[in-house]
């Protein structure tokens, strides 16, 4: 067989990837998303790939991609509609509220009005966020009506019309740390704490990570979390509620694991590409 890597970047991520591949003797080309060219109506060249890994930064680039792979008869990981379905976070909670998982409040507005009495609504402290984005970047925390002014004005300004769909969730008094779970092929594998002073967690934010035992309530969790959202290899963001349990914050698609296969001490790079072998060869 032979497999392809389609990237934006070699991060270590994808030089895990490569590894991974070749210790299993698998041919695999790494294909830079920035120098793509499709042509709808010749589109056969791209079928010589057994199964294409996608690993795009740009969420854009990466639907464009796999879309037409899709229209090509091209086995890809993940699939169009995960990405689709985890790219867009209310698109995931919505998911996740129609398959019963255990998620957030989530509220949706579109204009400043609206969003501050969805706001005034779930009450304060909540979470403003972009419905499309990584790496916590414009997550806001909203104490107060003055704050929420402030942060819808400026989201109004902004050119992107993405900014203008206010995506808002209630805020969940976690333990100073999140859970970040990784779903392959419908099986927790691993998973880590991401622990912070900042109540943002995330470790590109400087969050550390530390092994979490999967449980079998945890497992439970993010495996119906991954099928709601299509399957595939998904990264499960999971927050502790001190009344509740576990609820599911996010999914992502292209998820990075450079910093948990240490604390975890699992073959996350492994794993991936053995499910993209037995997606080649379904």
């Amino acid at each position: 067989m032979k497999a392809a890597i389609i990237c934006s970047l070699v991060r270590p991520e994808e030089k895990m990837l490569i590894e991974a591949f070749a210790k299993r003797n698998v041919p695999c080309e790494v294909i830079d998303d920035r120098g793509i060219k499709f042509d709808l109506h010749a589109l056969d060249a791209w079928k010589q790939y057994d199964v294409i890994v996608e690993r795009c930064v740009s969420q854009s680039r990466a639907r464009y991609i796999l879309r037409t792979l899709k229209l090509a008869g091209v086995k890809t990981v993940n699939t169009y509609d995960v990405v689709e379905n985890c790219g867009d976070k209310f698109v995931t909670s919505q998911l996740l509220v129609q398959h019963n998982v255990a998620t957030p409040r989530t509220k949706l507005a579109f204009t400043v009005d609206s969003a501050q009495q969805a706001i005034e609504e779930m009450g304060y402290p909540c979470v403003l966020k972009p419905v499309v984005g990584s790496w916590g970047r414009m997550v806001t925390r909203i104490n107060d009506r003055d704050a929420a002014e402030g942060f819808l004005e400026l989201r109004d300004v902004l050119g992107n019309y993405e900014q203008h769909i206010y995506y808002i969730q209630e805020y969940i008094n976690k333990p100073m740390r999140d859970i970040r779970a990784f779903v392959v092929d419908g099986k927790t594998i691993a998973a880590i704490y991401r622990t912070s002073e900042h109540w943002i967690t995330n470790t590109a934010r400087g969050g550390k990570a530390t092994n979490c035992p999967v449980t079998p309530e945890l497992d439970a969790l993010c495996s119906a979390g991954a099928t709601a959202v299509g399957g595939g290899i998904v990264a499960v963001d999971v927050l502790e509620d001190t009344v509740r349990g576990f609820l599911i914050n996010e999914i992502n698609h292209t998820m990075e694991f450079r910093n948990s296969v240490a604390p975890t001490g699992v073959d996350i790079p492994g794993a991936i590409v053995e499910y993209a072998v037995k997606v080649a060869s379904a």
